[in-house]
């Protein structure tokens, strides 16, 4: 099962070729929200690399959200596309989806896992699994960090906004590194949709809140 993944829904625009649990090519950027026009590139090196061709992958997956509107626009107009020209599936991995999976299994077979993404707007929204799980509870929630719920068990946090609710959460939550996702991550996920463990996710973004714009004129 050969995968293309990509991500640009954070702070970091990432791509891999990925093959039967092994990472065959990868390459990253760090930045700001949107850089995913570095993605286009990305995705030519890490194919050259792998010698693979478009037409031989089984799939092309992306990260959908929550995340920055710019950055989850471009990473699945070129996800869709490549799909479409390639004639193979395209599918969509949520952001906690994929830093749950990035985390070691024996963490979360120990651990439920809370996914954090910071809004900037005062806000986090919150993707939970429960112990040993890849399934959401529920979709992403906001959440004021002042009004966050009381976890009920040990959590792994994880997530651009981990650290400000692990100051919050205290004692009661597990800060982990995994603050941005990695397109790895991204095609391990998308190899259980296509073997059916997951249930299916369109590669549509997903905005749990209205994009922070205001249209021309808009009072």
């Amino acid at each position: 099962m050969r995968i293309l993944a990509l991500d640009g829904a954070l702070a970091r625009a990432s791509a891999a070729v990925w093959s039967e649990g092994r990472v065959l090519a990868a390459r990253s950027a760090e930045g700001a929200r949107g850089q995913a026009v570095a993605l286009p590139p990305m995705v030519a090196e890490v194919l050259a690399e792998a010698g693979i061709k478009a037409t031989a992958l089984d799939a092309v997956a992306a990260v959908v959200g929550p995340g920055g509107f710019t950055g989850i626009r471009a990473a699945l107009a070129l996800a869709q596309g490549l799909a479409l020209a390639a004639g193979r599936p395209a599918i969509g991995v949520s952001t906690g989806e994929a830093l749950a999976a990035g985390l070691p299994a024996a963490l979360r077979a120990t651990h439920a896992v809370w996914s954090v993404t910071d809004t900037r707007r005062g806000r986090v929204l919150l993707e939970r699994f429960p112990t040993g799980s890849l399934v959401a509870l529920g979709p992403p929630e906001p959440f004021a960090l002042d009004a966050l719920p009381v976890p009920e068990g040990p959590v792994a946090l994880v997530g651009d906004a981990a650290p400000l609710v692990a100051a919050v959460l205290g004692d009661a939550a597990l800060l982990t590194e995994a603050l941005l996702p990695e397109a790895a991550a991204v095609a391990a996920v998308a190899a259980l949709r296509l073997q059916g463990a997951l249930a299916p996710r369109a590669c549509l973004p997903l905005y749990v809140e209205p994009p922070a714009v205001k249209l021309p004129g808009a009072a």
